[in-house]
């Protein structure tokens, strides 16, 4: 346990708690902005409970993705300063504009979205929740821009062990990004649909909120049946880009050790690294060929082609990859179980299916969490791939002990904060969408030595939740 690995634990423990955040508030803000133009369009007062309430639970998850990712950059300078003085020429000015473009349009329309129901007409209102969904949109383009350049860097020349830009445009558009960007927002609006789907069965089981339920299962089942053959696609496309590009990766995915042609996929096995083999492999001959080169004799290469040194850590990278895809073909089965339901007219009444819709209402965060390590431990042992290694990236003054002390840090931290979010988040899921008439936000203001208790489960303002959930009220 060096500093080394110590630092590559402490960036994979903060990134993969944060990551979560951008998986659902991405696909929540473009939910919460349907909904409002939805409530625009149709004067329809359940779809704007709806989106009262789902308003609310985005800026909880918002706030914790904010702290979360403060605290992100700081890594690269105190864990990682080789790379941030090698690499930062490049990837300063893309981070740069993530804050400049999309954060600052999120946080400045965040503000009519929450405060400004009462205050701004709702063609305005719909408006900010557009731009706040344009925001969190902006923030995936910049972020993955940055680390598309780093799986497939471009646009750069080394100057004194520097890399600098010669082109934005290549740094930004890399062969990778297109592909990485698609299947990255598409995971995300999936993940938001399954946690929406989730919560409406919950309601309909619990015969509470029927008409607002009905609307969320219908609007996400809609929604992923189009998008999750569409994800299977992209991630087609994504894989015969990394097969180009990152051939390594593709090969520590597939637990594939020999170059050949017509070669088979393995649906199970458990690799070996050292004997440069697979034990217990379940295979199906020829798939591999068919499906990463769309030829059922076409060549694809194996791990053996690169030295030791050059190779990820297979096991890992193989069964992250598996993870993955499983959970994308169980979403499948779940989405077009629940379309022929809709179809027959029984999709509101199988209580087998609504509690199947909450029991994989939260895979869509473990098929995000998959993704990333496939992508990110695929790509070491490199930092910047085939250009800097991650040995050779971090700090070199850092010691083991700095680095687990700020890893405990972290770990407590983090633990504090997304157990208090998830704790409110549950409460607010249990309490449910608003009923009945709005208390307006200035009677409260207007009360200001109110009991607490006063303010009822038919509020739908900003401060209720939080009253709410304080007061531990669960039922309307």
């Amino acid at each position: 346990m060096d500093a080394l690995l110590l630092s590559r634990l402490q960036f994979a423990w903060v990134i993969a708690f944060h990551i979560l955040l951008p998986a659902f508030t991405v696909g929540l803000a473009c939910y919460v902005a349907t909904l409002e133009v939805r409530w625009w369009i149709t004067k329809n007062d359940t779809v704007r409970r709806l989106s009262a309430y789902w308003i609310k639970i985005f800026a909880i998850s918002f706030g914790m993705g904010v702290v979360s990712g403060i605290v992100m950059p700081f890594q690269f300078g105190t864990n990682w300063s080789r790379y941030s003085d090698g690499a930062s020429p490049v990837i300063g000015s893309l981070i740069a504009y993530e804050v400049v473009t999309a954060f600052f349009l999120e946080a400045a329309f965040l503000g009519v979205l929450l405060f400004g129901r009462k205050l701004v007409p709702q063609w305005a209102h719909a408006l900010s929740a557009i731009l706040v969904a344009l925001g969190t949109l902006l923030s995936s383009f910049w972020i993955l821009a940055t680390n598309s350049w780093m799986q497939t860097p471009r646009g750069y020349e080394i100057v004194d062990g520097r890399f600098m830009p010669t082109s934005m445009f290549e740094v930004i558009f890399t062969p990778s990004f297109p592909y990485r960007l698609t299947h990255t927002v598409i995971a995300f609006l999936v993940t938001t649909a399954f946690v929406i789907l989730g919560v409406g069965a919950f309601y309909l089981r619990h015969k509470r909120f029927p008409e607002e339920s009905k609307i969320m299962m219908r609007m996400s089942l809609a929604f992923l049946g189009i998008m999750v053959p569409l994800q299977i696609l992209v991630g087609d496309l994504h894989g015969l880009n990394s097969l180009e590009h990152q051939p390594t990766k593709v090969a520590a995915m597939e637990g594939l050790w020999e170059t050949g042609r017509g070669v088979p996929a393995s649906l199970f096995a458990i690799p070996d690294q050292e004997a440069e083999k697979n034990h217990f492999e379940i295979a199906i001959p020829k798939l591999a060929s068919i499906y990463l080169t769309h030829d059922i004799n076409g060549e694809v290469k194996g791990l053996k082609e690169w030295p030791k040194e050059d190779r990820p850590p297979v096991a890992i990278v193989y069964f992250a990859f598996r993870i993955m895809v499983g959970i994308g073909l169980l979403m499948l089965a779940t989405v077009y179980t629940g379309l022929f339901l809709w179809k027959k007219g029984r999709l509101f009444e199988r209580q087998w299916y609504l509690r199947l819709c909450m029991l994989v209402s939260p895979v869509g965060f473990i098929a995000v969490l998959a993704g990333w390590t496939t992508t990110e431990v695929g790509r070491q042992p490199w930092v910047v791939y085939g250009l800097m290694r991650t040995r050779d990236a971090v700090t070199p003054s850092l010691t083991t002990t700095d680095v687990a002390i700020s890893l405990l840090g972290y770990m407590v931290t983090y633990a504090i904060i997304f157990g208090a979010g998830f704790i409110l988040l549950r409460r607010l899921v249990r309490i449910g969408p608003p009923v009945g008439a709005e208390v307006e936000a200035h009677e409260v203001q207007a009360h200001p030595k109110r009991p607490l208790s006063a303010v009822t489960e038919h509020d739908d303002t900003v401060d209720t939740p939080v009253v709410r959930g304080l007061g531990g009220r669960h039922d309307a």
